[in-house]
């Protein structure tokens, strides 16, 4: 200990050591010291020098400073010292630097150690296994040095984490611990993890890590979060952009839908901190991202949908109408809501009806427009309406109509500011940058949209007071040839870039309008004179698009006006211009700088307004007719006359091969209904021999079946001709047991039937006893019945005596037949096989009258059940003859008391008229009664 107090500014005497001398020693006490304190004290002193002795111990500690990492994996102390030591020498962040080369010098320095670490990938790996540590002091060491690493030699790095066995998850895990600091760290670690390595990007995607973050942002509260949710943020565009799958992901969690609460802003938007702007500036990034014309369109259209579903875009568009909301967030924000609806039928539409919360009411897009053509508004901001505009009209024909209606006579309201007005007010104003945002405004409404390029050749302009009014074309061609005030303004190079992008798209593909254009007598020289002057740079790009423009005039001509059919415009520009010159100056246009960054995306994005010359859009046109006017003008009339006839044939020969095709077609569907039926045909034959074989088969068996009753009948008739000698008088055993089964159920019967008999006898006298009280038709009835049921009884009992005189007859051959012949007088052959004969024929005959006797009586059973079902009738018959006595002798005693009540007042009556002193007759009932009695 006595070592490190010198070393570390003890009193001591004589010369101190230098800071290379004392990095020596104490490499030296970590190689060599046996006790763990002695190790720990030089590494503490190591960490302690570190900063200021970068190069020395990073060049003589470092494999020392490893190999504890290796091997004191049991004291946490140590090794936090060692991980501190090791960030210190890796590390670029310096807290104060002289000057851009010391920190060239410093990065330079963490760039080397950093490569002399990651030498051995088992160092990487060690440095992944000690991050599974919970111990504060080696966690939070090591997710820094990790960090360091990663910002030094990413790549490097990467490569060697994503083949370490649960690299990536071990590092997820630092999202889930408890205390912020290692958290915080976590995701700056990540943000480094994730830079530019799609695999990495993925894999820490499925690791759960889109559900962590978004919770992490809502605990922090959102865009009022700190810079954790910055960082967040951060971490979630490294894991969307350019990677289709994790937006997928993204999408199909729902994870969209939680990003609506986000952009949920108070009426009160002044005072925003600079944090939230950040916070909300990334946040609408992070849409972008989702959206991004640089996107699969599918995936693009499936975003979009969903965010119109969940009410994300609603919400944006409430911040694009809000008060108070900061420029850039403004900016960003028209930006997003672009992305947003391009290309989307249904969001677009939605954000037509939007209105601005004015007095009154007015559409969102004609309060941006008006931003737009105000040259007081900040230049992004300008830029960002003109490509929320761009994005409104993208491959929408009905919001395309709906802004070219609006500058039409017939629908023009004198009292309302529209969009078409706001354009052509910006077309024609002092401002150039207003003129070519303008310009490029109208171009979009008629983009692939023939219908309104000819609506727009209806629209007209009042000039002046007193001056008849100009059509919008023929305004546009003044600007340009006209040697007036108009010109001066004109002469801008982006007023005119505007202007020509303007004519070219609206002229092209539109024989009309190119007619149009023609009919001027001033346009045609104008633009020959353009392109044969010998200008300056600057205007060569004009050049350019004044030859792209006298080129579309001759590809799409129709050669309605004499004076510039396309071959008199060739030769035009063969005496004037000449024809290599012309095309050369018609590819000024693509060789331009600006040309080529307007063509990368379509979002136009300058760093200042005079760089702000081509579309986007307008690059694909230029990309599209360069080659076929170039063609149009080097051809001659009689190769156009040829291309002609050439293309009159191949459209007959189209014709004829498309009848051919109808006729492969019509034979297709033929052959394929034939096949269709020959299929049907084939499968009906085999189901047909299978069941043909199925016969066969049955049949054979059959015959097999006969061939072995066949044999079975023939022993039998052998085996009975050698039974004779088992019978007993011509009667086999079986037969004797089935004459007395057939006994035995006799008497059952008889038994059975002697007992329904008792029962009916008592039904019968019941009935007599009931027919006797009864009176009327029914007692007459149902002495008839009784009649028949005495009947039916004598019937009965005369079958059972003939039955018992047949089964005693039966007995007594049964008795003989077991008894056999005499022992004292045996009969001969011929009087025994006579006698056998006669016993058959009886026992035949009795069985005959047997079963007739059988059948008698179930038919005297079915007598019996339907007397017994007429019984039944008649005493339901009876119960109801008795009620309907019983209720007419109760009618009878209430009118009998009505009567004796009338006859007891006519009496009262009487007896009045008689004290007035009248006659009085005899009352009817009176009278009637009389002669009653």
């Amino acid at each position: 200990m006595n070592f490190f107090r010198g070393v570390m500014g003890g009193q001591t005497a004589g010369p101190q050591p230098s800071g290379a001398e004392t990095i020596q020693k104490l490499c030296d006490r970590v190689a060599s010291s046996t006790l763990l304190e002695d190790r720990r004290d030089a590494v503490r002193a190591l960490k302690s020098l570190s900063k200021k002795y970068r190069m020395e111990v990073g060049t003589q500690a470092m494999d020392h400073l490893i190999n504890i990492l290796q091997t004191d994996r049991s004291d946490s102390e140590i090794l936090g010292y060692a991980l501190d030591t090791l960030y210190n020498v890796i590390s670029n962040d310096e807290e104060e630097e002289q000057d851009e080369n010391a920190q060239k010098q410093a990065d330079d320095l963490g760039t080397q150690f950093t490569e002399t670490f990651i030498q051995d990938p088992e160092h990487i790996t060690l440095l992944l296994t000690l991050l599974e540590e919970f111990d504060f002091h080696v966690r939070w060491p090591g997710v820094k040095l990790l960090t360091a690493l990663l910002k030094n030699q990413g790549v490097q790095v990467q490569g060697i984490i994503l083949v370490s066995p649960m690299g990536v998850s071990r590092l997820m895990d630092l999202l889930a611990d408890s205390r912020e600091v290692i958290r915080n760290d976590g995701l700056l670690l990540l943000q480094q993890l994730t830079k530019g390595n799609a695999a990495i990007q993925k894999i820490v995607a499925f690791e759960n890590a889109f559900e962590r973050l978004l919770d992490i942002i809502t605990e922090e509260g959102s865009s009022d979060g700190g810079i954790v949710v910055e960082d967040c943020l951060l971490l979630l565009l490294n894991l969307l952009k350019n990677n289709s799958s994790n937006q997928n992901f993204f999408k199909e969690g729902s994870y969209i839908q939680r990003m609506k609460p986000w952009f949920e802003v108070g009426d009160d938007n002044s005072g925003w901190s600079a944090q939230k702007v950040t916070n909300l500036h990334l946040m609408l990034q992070l849409v972008r991202v989702m959206v991004s014309p640089v996107n699969s369109p599918g995936a693009t259209a499936s975003c979009q949908k969903c965010m119109y579903q969940c009410g994300l875009l609603q919400q944006l568009c409430t911040i694009l109408m809000a008060t108070g909301v900061p420029a850039d967030i403004l900016t960003e924000t028209i930006n997003t809501v672009s992305e947003v609806i391009r290309g989307s039928q249904v969001n677009q539409d939605y954000f037509a009806s939007v209105n601005a919360p004015s007095n009154p009411p007015r559409p969102a897009i004609v309060v941006l427009l008006m931003s737009m053509v105000n040259e007081r508004q900040p230049f992004v901001l300008r830029c960002a309406v003109l490509y929320c505009f761009q994005c409104f009209l993208f491959k929408n024909q009905k919001g395309q109509g709906e802004i070219v209606a609006t500058l039409l006579p017939s629908t023009i309201d004198a009292n309302s500011i529209s969009a078409g007005q706001l354009l052509c007010g910006g077309l024609f104003s002092a401002d150039s940058l207003s003129n070519w945002c303008a310009a490029v405004a109208l171009a979009h409404t008629l983009q692939d949209n023939l219908t309104q390029k000819e609506q727009l050749l209806r629209v007209q302009l009042a000039t002046s007071l007193g001056k008849p009014p100009v059509s919008l074309l023929q305004q546009c061609t003044n600007i340009l040839s006209q040697g007036d005030k108009i010109v001066r303004r004109g002469s801008k190079v982006q007023t005119r870039v505007g202007l020509l992008m303007l004519l070219c798209t609206w002229i092209s593909n539109c024989p009309i309008a190119v007619t149009h254009f023609l009919h001027n007598q001033e346009n045609v020289p104008f633009l020959t004179a353009q392109i044969s002057e010998n200008l300056g740079e600057d205007e060569r790009l004009v050049q350019g698009l004044c030859a792209l423009l006298l080129g579309i005039c001759i590809y799409y001509n129709d050669n309605s006006l004499e004076n510039y059919t396309k071959e008199k415009l060739k030769q035009l520009i063969e005496k004037r211009i000449g024809k290599e010159n012309f095309v050369e100056k018609l590819g000024f246009i693509t060789k331009h700088e600006l040309y080529s960054r307007a063509a990368l995306k379509p979002q136009p994005v300058f760093p200042s307004p005079e760089q702000m010359l081509f579309d986007h859009e307008f690059t694909r046109l230029v990309k599209e007719l360069e080659g076929l006017i170039t063609k149009a003008v080097h051809k001659s009339s009689e190769e156009e006359e040829k291309e002609e006839e050439v293309k009159k044939t191949l459209e007959q020969h189209d014709n004829i091969v498309t009848q051919y095709k109808e006729l492969i077609r019509e034979q297709d569907a033929q052959i394929q209904e034939l096949k269709e039926k020959v299929s049907s045909m084939t499968t009906q034959t085999e189901q047909l021999q299978a069941t043909v074989s199925q016969q066969q088969s049955q049949i054979q068996q059959h015959k097999d079946q006969y061939n072995i009753l066949k044999l079975k009948l023939g022993k039998e008739n052998q085996s009975q001709s050698s039974q004779g000698d088992t019978q007993v008088n011509g009667l086999q055993t079986e037969e004797l047991s089935q004459l007395r089964e057939e006994l035995e159920e006799l008497r059952r019967q008889q038994t059975l039937l002697q007992t329904q008999l008792s029962e009916k006898d008592a039904l019968i006298d019941s009935l007599k006893s009931a027919a006797k009280a009864a009176e009327g038709p029914a007692g007459s009835d149902n002495t008839e019945l009784l009649q028949e049921l005495e009947a039916l009884k004598n019937q009965v009992q005369t079958h059972l005596a003939e039955i018992g005189l047949l089964k005693a007859e039966r007995q007594e051959l049964l008795r003989r037949a077991e008894a056999g012949p005499s022992d004292t007088a045996p009969p001969s052959d011929g009087s025994s096989d006579a006698a056998k004969a006669e016993l058959e024929n009886r026992l035949a005959a009795q069985t005959a009258e047997m079963e007739q006797l059988k059948e008698s009586r179930s038919g005297l059973e079915q007598q019996l059940a339907a007397a017994t079902s007429t019984v039944a009738i008649l005493q339901t018959e009876k119960a109801k003859l008795q009620t309907e006595v019983q209720e007419s002798k109760k009618e009878q005693d209430d009118l009998l008391m009505l009567l004796a009540d009338q006859d007891q007042k006519i009496h009262s009556l009487k007896q009045r008229l008689k004290d007035l002193g009248e006659t009085v007759r005899k009352h009817s009932l009176e009278v009637k009664q009389g002669q009653k009695t």
